[in-house]
């Protein structure tokens, strides 16, 4: 197969639109602890989605695992580990600091270290990247993705400093800039791990192909085991928390239960108030009972898978993407931080999460976008040089 970057891009700008969007059905789970609709839907995006898509795209998934030595297999996996630390702590990103804000500084940190780290540590970064005229260009594409977040950043920072408190949290209701900021490092350096995962998986794509696998799915079963790897983490944090926060129940309970919405009889008296009259609140107030609130656990179900296999589909195109960008497989990172950024962006316009904000921030956001779609064009370019030298 003769790789072609272009579609390679346009292939990681649909993993970008996935990524950027998975978020978004989580906003109609109701009820729910984080701990307990973050463990539902990554079930679906750690386990159920990449078996499944794995299982019916790729010849003889089980024989390629098999095939595959105990070492094969435990880097992958551990670097799955390692970055599921990043995963549910960026999770926690979006929840302090909004979906544009959020998944820009945690991407940012991704992107520098999942891209430069593999051809660096495979002691190719000199002669491929710096000692080519391609890889050069991949290069600048690397640092203009930065300088674009650098903008988006900016722009989050400009708007933090010129909403009032209020309107912040009618559109974040947790946002807090200093912890949310902590997290974000944290995720972003963690998470690209997963760059590393994919990187150590090679034998298995080999075994893949061997197995008469069409290159453009080489890598599904890759992800198997480095999502599986992901899971680990975020399951035993998520059990943990549910232990801790009397949670459990949440996964089967049709009610909610008094610990888990502590303002709820508050919200029920206030209720109780508006419909009687006032003679009779005074006197009903004190032996107010209500009934237990009802938990949408069908729907709840739904969005968390949805929100989950739309999780799963940004690697599902990553993998695709990356057998087109010939000898710079690395460079795939990239532009997949720059394609989530861009989406996760204008979901956060779509969802008023800028309402109110200067004409100054407005042209960071816009400046930011236009900027991280040029580096994206920037590192298609560089992978098309490297495919017409390799050509030659």
């Amino acid at each position: 197969m003769i790789p072609n970057p272009f579609l390679g891009v346009f292939f990681h700008w649909l993993g970008g639109l996935a990524a950027g969007s998975f978020y978004v059905p989580y906003r109609g789970v109701r009820r729910w602890s984080w701990e307990t609709y973050w463990l539902v839907g990554g079930t679906f995006s750690w386990i159920i989605a990449p078996w499944i898509i794995g299982y019916f795209l790729t010849h003889n998934l089980f024989d390629v695992l098999r095939e595959a030595t105990a070492q094969e297999l435990f880097w992958p996996y551990l670097w799955g580990v390692m970055w599921g630390l990043g995963g549910l702590t960026f999770g926690l990103t979006v929840r302090y600091l909004g979906m544009s804000l959020g998944i820009a500084v945690a991407l940012g940190y991704c992107a520098v270290f999942g891209t430069l780290m593999p051809p660096i540590f495979e002691g190719t970064f000199v002669s491929k990247v710096l000692g080519t005229q391609s890889g050069l260009w991949i290069l600048a594409g690397v640092a203009i993705c930065v300088v674009g977040i650098a903008f988006a950043g900016m722009a989050g920072m400009s708007k933090e400093r010129e909403m009032p408190e209020e309107q912040k949290k009618a559109s974040i209701k947790e946002f807090n800039f200093r912890k949310g900021l902590l997290v974000a490092t944290f995720s972003g350096v963690m998470s690209a791990s997963f760059a590393y995962g994919l990187a150590a998986g090679g034998a298995i794509k080999a075994a893949t192909l061997r197995q008469g696998t069409p290159d453009l799915w080489q890598g599904l079963p890759v992800l198997v085991v480095v999502l599986f790897g992901g899971f680990t983490t975020n399951f035993l944090w998520c059990v943990m928390l549910n232990i801790k926060n009397g949670t459990g129940h949440q996964y089967f309970s049709p009610t909610v239960r008094d610990h888990d919405e502590p303002d709820r009889l508050h919200e029920t008296i206030i209720e109780t108030a508006i419909d009687a009259p006032s003679e009779e609140v005074v006197e009903h107030i004190p032996r107010a009972k209500p009934e237990p609130a009802r938990v949408p656990m069908l729907a709840n179900y739904f969005f968390c898978a949805l929100a989950g296999v739309t999780w799963y589909m940004q690697f599902f195109f990553y993998s695709m993407g990356e057998t087109q960008m010939g000898n710079y497989k690395f460079s795939s990172w990239t532009l997949h931080m720059a394609s989530i950024i861009i989406f996760s962006t204008l979901w956060g316009i779509a969802l008023h999460e800028w309402k109110g904000s200067s004409r100054r921030t407005i042209a960071l956001v816009t400046i930011g976008l236009a900027v991280l779609v040029g580096s994206t064009i920037i590192v298609g370019y560089g992978n098309y040089l490297g495919t017409l030298n390799a050509a030659r």
